[in-house]
């Protein structure tokens, strides 16, 4: 008998709350197994398998590349890899970024949908801008279910209504009832779709995570090209339309919706301006002292031209100060921050 047993969660700020939340209403005999992606730092090691485990009655680990999936068990992706389902084995792979991240949600959202279609059930909690909405889009298309956290239970509501708003969930719910409905969804038998409801733009997109394409091979790309180029690596972006959601991928793989694009490049202006204003500062620091061997060689031309020159550089670096004086920086929490405090919990 088919039945809904493969469990796919995305989260990012205040994620680490929402998955105790749901891990603590879990039974330790789940018929399924679980898959979790929590954006992380790349360089900070993850106390999350040891948080769920202590709070729930289900195992979870860091998976290794090529572990045979098992029920009953919670998987993690590591920090700085993607997690990737692949049959009965789990991938994982430090392939692109996808949406600023990785571990990323919607690659492991695209591989669940392409192995087990039907079988699979998406989970968007608490986070930022928008990752997990192409992956539950794809879990959709390949016959599957969407959950999403009720928005105002979550601490950052972001992800759950981008995911509302541009797929057509099955569930909305506060998370502490998600878990009873994942157990009656792993008892109710499931009907196998037909196999050609599976879109081949969804391998394409699993061969540039796994790095296994040759990204100046065209007909391997995803999409159309764009005028934009990628915040990552500055190749072209190939536009993708999933209905009314934008998205776009690069020749080497990295990928960002439309939001997390704009939000790449805001910080990569945010980078310029404060490189900028260092360039300056160095040049009215130099020109201050050429300004003084000219004077002490008494030459007035000289003088002349390195005092305009340190003037100039002193009011642009005063009106790149005031712009980035302005610039506001939305408050976010760190995952991390949560792991630390339910540790101490």
């Amino acid at each position: 008998m088919r039945v809904r047993d493969i469990f796919v969660i995305g989260a990012s700020a205040g994620g680490v709350e929402a998955l105790t939340r749901l891990v603590r209403t879990l039974p330790a005999n789940l018929p399924g197994s679980l898959f979790v992606v929590l954006h992380l730092p790349a360089e900070s090691p993850s106390l999350l398998p040891q948080i769920l485990t202590r709070v729930g009655q289900i195992t979870a680990s860091h998976p290794a590349d090529g572990e045979r999936i098992v029920p009953s068990h919670i998987y993690v992706a590591p920090p700085d890899h993607h997690m990737l389902i692949e049959g009965e084995r789990i991938c994982v792979v430090r392939g692109p970024k996808e949406n600023r991240h990785r571990p990323a949600i919607d690659p492991l959202f695209r591989s669940a949908a392409r192995s087990y279609r039907e079988r699979v059930v998406g989970i968007v909690l608490s986070g930022m801008l928008d990752d997990g909405t192409a992956g539950l889009m794809a879990i959709k298309r390949c016959g599957g279910l969407a959950i999403v956290q009720e928005p105002s239970d979550a601490l950052y509501p972001s992800m759950p209504l981008s995911a509302r708003e541009h797929v057509k969930t099955d569930y909305c719910l506060p998370v502490d009832k998600i878990g009873q409905l994942l157990v009656s969804l792993a008892s109710e038998p499931v009907k196998e779709l037909q196999s050609g409801l599976a879109n081949i733009d969804l391998g394409k997109e699993m061969q540039m995570v796994e790095m296994k394409t040759n990204g100046f091979n065209e007909q391997e790309l995803v999409g159309k090209s764009s005028a934009f180029s990628c915040p990552e690596c500055g190749g072209v972006l190939w536009e993708i339309k999933d209905g009314n959601f934008l998205r776009f991928r690069c020749r080497t793989g990295h990928a960002f919706s439309a939001e997390s694009a704009l939000a790449e490049q805001s910080e990569s202006v945010d980078k310029a301006l404060w490189n900028a204003l260092k360039t300056l500062d160095e040049k009215v620091s130099l020109s201050a002292r050429l300004t003084k061997q000219a004077q002490e060689r008494g030459n007035a031309q000289s003088t002349r031209y390195f005092q305009k020159q340190r003037q100039q550089a002193e009011e642009d670096a005063g009106h790149l100060r005031s712009i980035l004086l302005g610039a506001s920086v939305e408050d976010s929490a760190e995952p991390e921050e949560w792991c630390q405090r339910v540790e101490q919990n």
